[in-house]
């Protein structure tokens, strides 16, 4: 059991906790929420005694193995990707890498002179990892890469050469692999596709260890833990349920509080009255002392924080042709490696196409050929008449000027606009106070997604290209901007992992790979994303339900 009692932690005037206390006790799926800054990531670290409180204690028992899951991935280079995972994945990695050593050892006749010792030695560790399980280690790790959506082709490559998204994956699968006692995991379906996402659930569930994680992700931790812990104001408040259960619980206590707030209220000002009324008639006096001092020792109740949210009316696009786009005898391959051959799909205002598929089907490929970023090796991708294109990419996030504030990027995108104005559309996106006066080179992934959204958004194009919309974003964000989107009148195509964006605006899904995963024709489904999980009995290609 982890506690932590009475803790008090600020960095300068930010206070994050005060007087807290809080356990995760063994086998707890804990879900950790609480706006930007609330002091989440500060609690992971206070458990792995990277910060100490400034004041009380946390307590964590020392034979007990914390696997610490971070968005922050150190450089990775020289091994293969199944080496690396078993390298960090605690003492059983040790242990394997120690006996490739000590077997090395003993086949060099350099060391013939201290056989005695390497056998010793060899005989002592092959013991401890055969205890743990050490020999199904490499096995357990390709399912778990597997699981994580590496093909074997990139199991045995150099880790060297992954991107940074595949690389926080690698991390992934070197912390869960350690099957430690605790799990801490701090953002796990950032840099996933929906498959992963949905194997990662069943993994977690399936797994003894206890759980505290950050998600923005709602289905996720809908379906993952069983208690959510709440930081805001310098508490930790404890929710016995699902995500879905925690937000209906805090709407019943925000209204219980508000009501009790009233109910205070108007009995403090009835006994101000009376101090009023007779505070200066000697008779009384006793009467009016008496009353002070009871209102001096009456514990005050606070009205409960409000999530701010924003509204902001977006603009209506401009209508477009019938015919928004054409795709006709597309054929793109990379190298030996052909994504579409003959591609055919044309998409009708009005419609929003979801994209599915696995990793290499092609999802991005497609988007960005429709945007004009990349070219089809055959064939044509046509635009309709009066189509004005919107395409958002993570590669987006780089066309921002970084020597400018959030303010200044939308003063100089729409210079006739009024402070008032953009401030609103800034609000709308959680950019509120000093966080508009933020350098963009100092913005988060999360951020900037936003920033970019909202300079898209507020004169919209008729078709939106959007390519992981909801990437970094938190869920206050993307509530609101399916709520937006619900109402914008053009035409969508978009690729994302997360399933309220896909149940919330699809109405029209393409799957890459067919039902198996691995079927070379796309196949269109005239009906939504809840119609199609419905029909295939699966939430991705080749993943059942």
């Amino acid at each position: 059991m982890i506690s932590f009692t009475r803790i008090s932690k600020q960095y300068g005037r930010q206070v994050l906790f005060v007087d807290t206390s809080f356990q995760l006790n063994p086998g707890d799926k804990v879900g950790l929420v609480g706006p930007n800054g609330a002091g989440k990531t500060t609690l992971f670290r206070m458990i792995v005694g990277e910060e100490q409180p400034d004041e009380g204690d946390v307590s964590v028992p020392k034979k007990m193995t914390i696997g610490y899951f971070r968005q922050d991935v150190e450089e990775m280079s020289g091994r293969s990707v199944i080496d690396e995972v078993i390298a960090g994945s605690g003492r059983l990695g040790d242990l394997h890498h120690e006996l490739e050593a000590l077997q090395h050892a003993m086949a060099d006749p350099a060391q013939a002179g201290d056989m005695d010792r390497i056998l010793a030695r060899f005989g002592e560790v092959q013991e401890e990892y055969d205890h743990l399980g050490g020999y199904a280690i490499e096995s357990q790790a390709r399912e778990i890469l597997n699981g994580l959506g590496f093909d074997d082709e990139r199991i045995d490559g150099d880790v060297g050469a992954l991107s940074g998204g595949w690389k926080m994956r690698v991390a992934m699968a070197r912390v869960i692999l350690g099957k430690p006692d605790v799990l801490l995991m701090d953002e796990p379906t950032n840099h996933l596709d929906i498959e992963s996402i949905i194997w990662l659930e069943a993994f977690l569930k399936s797994q003894p260890s206890a759980l505290l994680m950050t998600s923005h992700d709602r289905d996720f931790m809908n379906r993952v833990v069983s208690k959510v812990a709440e930081i805001d104001g310098g508490e930790v408040t404890m929710y016995s349920g699902n995500y879905d259960f925690y937000e209906r619980e805090r709407a019943i206590r925000e209204t219980n509080r508000e009501a009790a707030y009233a109910r205070q209220q108007a009995m403090l000002a009835k006994e101000q009255r009376f101090i009023d009324r007779f505070s200066a008639n000697a008779a009384k006096a006793g009467q009016v002392q008496s009353r002070v001092k009871a209102l001096d020792k009456i514990e005050k109740i606070e009205l409960p924080k409000k999530r701010k949210v924003v509204d902001f009316d977006f603009r209506a696009p401009a209508r477009s042709g019938d015919k928004v786009a054409v795709i006709e005898g597309v054929s793109k391959a990379y190298g030996r490696r052909v994504i579409y051959d003959g591609l055919n799909l044309t998409i009708q205002r009005g419609e929003r196409w979801a994209v599915m598929g696995r990793n290499g089907a092609g999802k991005t490929t497609l988007l960005r050929m429709m945007a004009g970023a990349l070219k089809p090796d055959a064939g044509d991708v046509t635009i309709g008449p009066s189509v004005k294109l919107g395409y958002f990419a993570q590669q987006a996030l780089d066309l921002l000027s970084p020597d400018i504030t959030v303010f200044e990027q939308l003063q100089q995108d729409f210079p006739h606009e009024s402070v008032g104005m953009i401030r609103s559309l800034l609000g709308a996106f959680q950019f509120s106070g000093d966080e508009i006066d933020k350098k963009i080179r100092s913005l988060s992934g999360g951020e900037k997604s936003r920033l970019v959204m909202a300079r898209m958004l507020f004169d919209p194009p008729n078709f939106l290209v959007l390519d992981e919309p909801t990437n970094h974003l938190d869920l206050a964000t993307k509530d609101m901007l399916v709520a937006a989107l619900k109402n914008f009148e053009g035409t969508m195509i978009f690729v994302s992992h997360d399933r309220t964006f896909l149940r919330g605006l699809s109405n029209r899904v393409l799957e890459l790979g067919g039902e198996s995963g691995t079927d070379s024709h796309p196949h269109a489904y005239p009906g939504s994303y809840v119609e199609y999980v419905e029909r295939t009995g699966h939430e991705a290609p080749g993943v059942h339900a």
